[in-house]
């Protein structure tokens, strides 16, 4: 059972206060998608970075499970992966993205490959970026501290995220993030010390943890460590950096805010890591691996300091939380019901009511599929091969194909991917998915969707040659 002083729950109520008040201070024009859905393009550089690093990292209680589980393995599948591709992204797009003046990737891909790939692809991208595991963490933790239910908890983080992005759009989604940021590293920050001088240093964690959570793959199979890497792709399709990187105040702001944020993740993660593996050490046989860090908390640190620890955990997951709800109202607004209607969303009218769409989605995925980590890696494994195709060619002529062809690349890609999904939780074996192979979903999909890309490619030097 886990407790809270009285000063504890000021602190949190007064961090949800917080959050409504700077967002709602936030003054914009939302008769103008300019400004509403890229801020005017003028976020400098400490704010790009603090909206990109509390937007990228919300899934504070699935890493959490993770390192339970499988110890530092988990920063091998959850944290290297996206270092990696995220260096790419720094490289090659990031300047690329900003020097576009467009509003989301749907728009770069109608402009590289017409409407009928940017409804798909903005399709995709709607599935990519439900908040649905972020409600769901949400809900956890405020039902942990103030004991109501868990669908009462998500509606009312559902209530505070939301309410301000209706008036202040963009820009006071990233002033709420930057708040956010600060929080996070303090709430971390609290914990690792508490742990140190009561628990016992470095050496404390190699004398007690098991040989399965010091090992790189943590018991599992090579397989499943590359589904994750790929997973790591993710960051070169992410709405949420391409976002930011159309609100930049310039090329060179985005890239090098993009290479600023990976050195805050290393260092967040470092932190996240540690404090899962003391919580394996000192909690045994947790019921539930998600709760490891408020479990953790609740045993080693003193009032008022838990309180900071649990609004660390909860800026966190809230920061990643209203920044994909808005994400996910643009995309299914603007991108999908403006360009299916052929019409303008000048007024930011269907975003607006995406906002609200998108809550309800939000919360029927978090009561259907209670698991965190379930939901990343379904819909990853999904919609990141199809995305890649498409997203990755637009910016790049000499890489762009036949439109007919690039769709049927993505669609193919998604359908390979789905149905592999479908029928290998359909034939079970010992509780396990059969896949077709032992190949995981996302396999087939990135495969198939290559192979045609690649024909189309071909097809296109070939033409030009002749």
């Amino acid at each position: 059972m886990i407790s809270f002083s009285i000063y504890d729950y000021i602190l949190i109520v007064l961090f949800f206060f917080g959050v409504i008040y700077i967002g709602f201070r936030t003054k914009t024009s939302n008769k103008n998608n300019f400004d509403f859905l890229v801020a005017g393009r003028s976020i400098t550089l400490p704010a790009f970075v603090a909206t990109l690093v509390s937007t990228f990292y919300g899934g504070i209680l699935g890493i959490g499970e993770f390192t339970y589980r499988y110890g530092i393995s988990s920063w091998v599948m959850n944290a290297l992966p996206y270092y990696f591709f995220i260096t790419l992204f720094a490289f090659f797009l990031a300047k690329r993205i900003r020097k576009t003046e467009l509003f989301t990737i749907a728009d770069k891909l109608e402009i590289t490959y017409g409407r009928k790939v940017s409804v798909f692809g903005a399709s995709l991208v709607f599935l990519l970026v439900t908040p649905a595991p972020y409600i769901l963490m949400l809900g956890i933790l405020v039902q942990v501290i103030f004991g109501l239910s868990l669908n009462t908890s998500m509606i009312i983080c559902l209530v505070v995220s939301a309410i301000f992005l209706f008036k202040g759009g963009l820009k006071a989604d990233i002033r709420v993030n930057i708040f956010e940021f600060i929080l996070m590293f303090l709430g971390f920050g609290i914990i690792l010390p508490f742990c140190f001088i009561k628990l016992g240093g470095f050496s404390y964690l190699a004398n007690n943890l098991p040989e399965t959570h010091t090992s790189l793959t943590g018991g599992n199979s090579i397989g499943y460590l590359f589904v994750w890497f790929f997973i790591g792709m993710w960051a070169l399709v992410d709405p949420g950096f391409h976002q930011r990187c159309y609100a930049a105040k310039d090329e060179r702001t985005a890239r090098n805010g993009v290479f600023i944020s990976l050195i805050f993740w290393f260092i967040f993660d470092f932190m996240t890591t540690v404090s899962g593996l003391y919580a394996y050490v000192h909690i045994k046989n947790i019921e539930n691996p998600a709760m490891s860090y408020p479990l953790l908390a609740n045993d080693i640190l003193p009032s008022f300091a838990k309180g900071f620890f649990f609004i660390g955990m909860i800026a966190t997951i809230m920061s990643t939380f209203h920044s994909l709800l808005f994400i996910s109202a643009a995309t299914l607004g603007k991108d999908i019901i403006c360009r299916i209607r052929n019409i303008k969303d000048e007024k930011n009218t269907y975003t607006k009511v995406g906002i609200l769409i998108t809550s309800i989605l939000s919360l029927l995925i978090a009561i259907l599929i209670p698991s965190v980590v379930q939901i990343w890696y379904t819909i990853g494994s999904l919609t990141i091969p199809s995305l890649l195709i498409g997203i990755i060619s637009s910016y790049s002529k000499k890489l762009t194909i036949n439109k007919s062809v690039i769709l049927s690349a993505m669609i193919v890609s998604f359908l390979f991917s789905f149905t592999s999904f479908i029928f290998g939780n359909i034939y079970e074996i010992n509780g396990e998915p059969a896949y077709f192979l032992n190949l995981e979903p996302m396999y087939p999909g990135l495969f198939s969707g290559l192979i045609i890309y690649l024909a189309g490619l071909v097809l296109k030097v070939q033409k030009k040659n002749n």
